[in-house]
C-alpha cells in the first residue's frame, strides 16, 4: 500500500510510511534468498527421482532423521510445493471393519520375527517367489528369499542363514501355507526351540508387520521394475533391502530407519 501510494500519488517515502504507521526501513526491505533453498531444492529433486514413490513426508524425514540437516519442515514443503513435486493422492474407498486386536510389541530383537511369502512376474511371464522375514522389533528386513520354487528345505535354510549373523528367534510368526504348517520346518523348529506362531486362517492382520512390509516391497520397488532373469531380481533385492534398512524413514519408528533405531536402541 505504502509502495502504491508514493508510486501513483508522488508523496515520499517518509509520508506514506507515517500515513501508514510503519517504518522506512520496513518498506526498503528486500527479502534475501538463502543459499540453502538452492541446495534443499537440490535434495528433493534427487531423492523423488530416486525414489519415485516418497512422498513429502518420507524426503523430510530422510533430511532430517538421515542426513542431520535441521531445516523447518515448513521451509522445505514451500520450495517441495514450488518444485512441484507432489505425488497424486489416491482416494480411499472407506470399507467398515472390525476393530482387530493391537499386535504384540517386542521389546528386543530377535523376541518375534515375521515371514510371509510374495509373488511377482519377470518379464518373460514366468512366476517366481519372494519369502519375506522381518524382526518385528524395528521392522528390519532380515532377507528376501527369491527364487521359482520355495519348499519348506528353502524356507529352512534362509531362516539358518539368517541366524548365523543375527541370532536365533524365540518366535516365528507366519501364516497357513503348506511350507509352515508341514512337518519339516516344525521339527526343525523343535531341535532349536523357536516357536512357530500360526495366525489364524483368513485373518492377515494378526501378521500385521510383514503385510505392511509387504507393502512397502511392492510399491517402492517391484512395481518399478521389470526383471529380465531371477538373477536380477536377486541383486536388486540385496540393493533396495540395505536402502530400506538404513536410508528409507519408517512410520512406524518415528521417521526413523530400522538401522538407526536398532543402534539408539543398542546406545
Amino acid at each position: 500500500m505504502a509502495k502504491a501510494a508514493v508510486n501513483r500519488h508522488g508523496i515520499s517515502i517518509r509520508q506514506a510510511c507515517k500515513a501508514l504507521f510503519i517504518s522506512p526501513n520496513c518498506y526498503r526491505y528486500q527479502p534475501r534468498l538463502s543459499d540453502d533453498n538452492a541446495l534443499i531444492a537440490d535434495w528433493l529433486v534427487r531423492l523423488t527421482a530416486t525414489y519415485r514413490n516418497w512422498g513429502f513426508g518420507l524426503c523430510f524425514l530422510y533430511l532430517r532423521n538421515v542426513k542431520g540437516f535441521k531445516w523447518n519442515h515448513k521451509r522445505v514443503y514451500r520450495i517441495y510445493r514450488e518444485l512441484e513435486l507432489n505425488l497424486r493422492i489416491k482416494p480411499k474407498k472407506r470399507i467398515r471393519r472390525d476393530k482387530p486386536e493391537p499386535l504384540s510389541i517386542p521389546q528386543d530383537i530377535n523376541q518375534v520375527w515375521s515371514m510371509d511369502f510374495m509373488h511377482d512376474s519377470l518379464d518373460d511371464g514366468r512366476s517366481y517367489r519372494l519369502l519375506n522375514v522381518i524382526d518385528d522389533f524395528n521392522r528390519e528386513g532380515l532377507g528376501i528369499e527369491v527364487d521359482f520354487s520355495l519348499p519348506a528345505p528353502r524356507v529352512i535354510r534362509a531362516l539358518e542363514n539368517i541366524m548365523e549373523w543375527r541370532g536365533k528367534p524365540q518366535t516365528i510368526r507366519c501364516d497357513n501355507g503348506p511350507e509352515y504348517i508341514g512337518r519339516t520346518l516344525q521339527e526343525w523348529a523343535k531341535r532349536h526351540h523357536i516357536l512357530i506362531e500360526h495366525i489364524q486362517p483368513g485373518k492377515p492382520q494378526q501378521n500385521g508387520y510383514v503385510e505392511r512390509y509387504n507393502r512397502t516391497v511392492r510399491y517402492d520397488w517391484l512395481n518399478q521394475h521389470l526383471f529380465e532373469s531371477i538373477e536380477q531380481v536377486r541383486e536388486q533385492a540385496t540393493q533396495w533391502l540395505w536402502v530400506y534398512n538404513n536410508e528409507r524413514p519408517n512410520m512406524a519408528l518415528g521417521g526413523m530407519p530400522p538401522r538407526q533405531k536398532l543402534a539408539i536402541t543398542a546406545a
